[in-house]
């Protein structure tokens, strides 16, 4: 069986953001690294938050998830593809990473 999420480097998800593709951004991390920032765009996602994204969201909508360095964040991925989503990406590298790439598309407070 193949597996159901896909991995997305940083630069095409910059060019997706770039674009406006809709998509949603989910990132896991904990609330505390979530409000010290973030990709714009993004809902923080955790055991209290996912019933209501997996109800509410479109299973066509792509989602994005976000991790600390892209581990975590693969079997989140595969997790919500077998809710149903159909298109479901882990972001190679994690927040850490995109952070370092682009400083410039971090949400701070």
């Amino acid at each position: 069986m193949s597996q159901a999420f896909e991995h997305l480097d940083p630069s095409t998800l910059q060019q997706w953001l770039g674009e406006q593709r809709p998509l949603q951004l989910v990132d896991i991390r904990d609330p505390l690294s979530f409000a010290q920032g973030h990709i714009p765009g993004s809902r923080h996602l955790d055991n209290t938050s996912v019933a209501e994204l997996v109800e509410k969201t479109p299973s066509d909508m792509p989602l994005v998830v976000v991790c600390y360095h892209g581990h975590s964040s693969q079997q989140a991925a595969a997790w919500l593809a077998g809710q149903g989503f159909g298109e479901v990406y882990s972001l190679d590298g994690g927040f850490v990473d995109w952070a370092h790439r682009h400083p410039d598309h971090v949400l701070k407070p």
